[in-house]
């Protein structure tokens, strides 16, 4: 191996230079200089004695002995433009039993391995005889301390050959512990990385700038910027960090260059002291003037003089309160008239508001009295409790007594009076029938909803409320088993299926139940059964009618029975001790048979 050379990252990895294997010669290092190569470069010219066998005659194509006669190998690598080995090494120098060590040698000593090592990705290879003894880390460290790179930066993995490894080769480990034996030949793969920066240089501002500006016209023209450089260093002003990406931030100030101020040099002086105190007063002339009256003695020439007389009549204060006064009434008018207008608003927002009030709770009322007016006419076309049939009679019983006064005060005779009376009973019958029949519509109604709500309570989940004012729900094996169920006796309820829904949903039954051998579900079994061959044979759906009823209420009570579901027992208005059980013990001695069996 040669040295490793550095070159500056910039968009690809540190290219690397090692020593490479020419098609023709094979990798040789140690101690060589420039003087070395020259005299290897003589002895290849003198041709060998006769009867002295040539060393690289001897040798296997692709190896050759480490004597003098061992040509260079090469040094390459992505960016190196082409280095041989006596450029590169002729700056460094490696230990004295480094040439012994690279030989290829198929006689290989007792006790050691000869390993291919090839560096990837460029390919450069090389074999080296290692002792089988030695391990991995030791065989790491000697190969970094030859190619001059980083502590802990070349890796060993894939090792192949005599033995196989395809992980990285762990540093703790002998080559014997891979199952290499002495004399064996192995390869391992080699992978160096690591980075060696450059430092970049430091910026240096020119004295001028030229910027292109362009103008609010689009044209541009250049400007020239002078740079001031800073005599003094900045004041760290502070600043901040950017937590994704790390980068520093500090608070910057204005490069514009302070104001000199001009040195004046005159003396002044002041006159205040501390005990003279300023005082403001105001006078009405503008200048200092005087007046000359005549008396004895003293005559005064008024040729010249004239009277000045103001342009607008004086303006006396009785003047300026009457303004006032007036002013102020203008003003209070528009105080009263903004108040007043404040106050309409105010009554009328509150009359509107009064107004949609009213309306509003006119329109609840008669939406109230329309949903009790629909309400009463449902409760007797469709009564389902028991006051809405207590409801019906005593209107029924109001009407025939309202008849029976009215043929009574017709003055019909003897025999119009019966036949009116005959006709009065007739519908009074009539509507009796209806009503009753309206009484078994809603016992069915009535009995489904509350089969419904009951199998819903069955199945719902745990609600468990927690110290936080949060409820959790639970799903138990309970509930869910409950929920299957109800599942299933909805489905032998729904009405309209096709045969093969029919036969699934009766198919899902059979397997629930058949998980218990007891009278019950022999006998669900059994009604499985029946329907299913009457549905192969094509019977009329009106004769299903009652054996699809009992079928219903049989796996009904097969839910209801808590030794089946056992979350029916929370539902049990009766103790099970006090029912007939005798449905639901097994029978596991006497096995089920179906239809068609024998």
């Amino acid at each position: 191996f040669g040295p490793s050379r550095s070159l500056q990252v910039r968009a690809h990895p540190l290219p690397l230079l090692c020593c490479g294997l020419l098609p023709h010669q094979p990798p040789r290092l140690g101690r060589m200089a420039e003087e070395e190569a020259e005299t290897l470069a003589e002895e290849e010219e003198t041709p060998p004695e006769e009867g002295v066998p040539s060393p690289a005659a001897d040798a296997p194509p692709g190896e050759t002995d480490a004597g003098p006669s061992t040509e260079t190998a090469a040094l390459g690598g992505p960016d190196d433009g082409g280095d041989t080995m006596a450029d590169t090494m002729a700056d460094t120098s490696f230990q004295a039993g480094a040439d012994e060590s690279i030989l290829h040698s198929t006689d290989a000593p007792a006790g050691s391995v000869s390993i291919d090592f090839v560096i990837l990705p460029e390919g450069y290879g090389q074999t080296k005889v290692v002792d089988i003894t030695r391990t991995i880390g030791q065989i790491r460290v000697e190969l970094e301390n030859e190619l001059s790179i980083p502590e802990n930066s070349l890796f060993l993995m894939n090792l192949s050959g005599a033995a196989e490894f395809r992980e990285l080769l762990p540093d703790e480990r002998m080559m014997m512990d891979f199952g290499v034996k002495a004399g064996d030949r192995v390869g391992i793969e080699l992978r160096i990385n690591y980075y060696q920066e450059q430092p970049a240089e430091d910026y240096v501002m020119p004295d001028t700038l030229e910027l292109r500006v362009s103008d609010a016209h689009g044209t541009e023209k250049v400007v020239t910027v002078h740079v001031q450089r800073p005599v003094a260093e900045k004041p760290y002003m502070g600043g901040f960090r950017n937590k994704q990406s790390g980068s520093t931030f500090h608070h910057a100030i204005t490069q514009t260059a302070p104001l000199q101020k001009k040195e004046i040099h005159s003396i002044r002086f002041h006159r205040e002291v501390q005990t003279y105190q300023y005082r403001t007063r105001s006078t009405q002339c503008k200048k200092d003037n005087g007046t000359q009256m005549p008396k004895t003695g003293l005559f005064v020439d008024t040729a010249n003089d004239f009277e000045l007389l103001p342009r607008k009549p004086y303006f006396s204060s009785a003047d300026k309160s009457a303004l006032v006064l007036e002013k102020c009434v203008v003003i209070q008018c528009h105080a009263r008239g903004m108040v007043a207008r404040r106050r309409a608003n105010q009554l009328r927002k509150e009359r509107n508001e009064r107004l949609e009030l009213q309306a509003k709770e006119a329109e609840r009322r008669q939406l109230e009295a329309d949903l009790r007016h629909k309400r009463e006419v449902e409760r007797r076309m469709h009564p389902k409790t028991f006051e809405d049939f207590n409801v019906l009679y005593k209107e029924l019983e109001a009407w025939r007594l309202n008849e029976a006064n009215r043929i009574a005060k017709s003055g019909f005779d003897e025999a119009a009076r019966r036949a009116a009376q005959r006709e009065l009973l007739h519908r009074e019958t009539k509507l009796l029938q209806t009503i009753d029949k309206l009484k078994i519509q809603a016992h069915t109604q009535n009995r489904d909803a509350k089969i419904k709500k009951k199998l819903e309570s069955m199945a719902n989940p745990k609600v468990w409320a927690q110290c936080d004012g949060e409820t959790t729900t639970v799903h138990t094996p309970y509930t869910t088993r409950a929920k299957e169920l109800m599942d299933l006796y909805s489905g032998l309820r729904l009405p309209l299926l096709t045969v093969d829904e029919r036969l699934d949903v009766l198919l899902h039954v059979k397997w629930t139940v058949k998980e218990f051998d007891c009278n019950l579900t022999r006998e669900v079994v059994d009604l499985i059964d029946r329907e299913a061959d009457m549905l192969n044979r094509g019977r009329p759906e009106k004769s299903f009618v009652g054996l699809r009823r009992r079928l219903a209420n049989l796996f009904l009570q097969f839910i209801e029975s808590p030794e089946f579901n056992p979350e029916a027992m929370k539902f049990q208005k009766v103790s099970r001790q006090l029912y007939d059980q005798t449905g639901t013990h097994p029978l596991s001695t006497v096995p089920i048979k179906a239809l068609g069996q024998a």
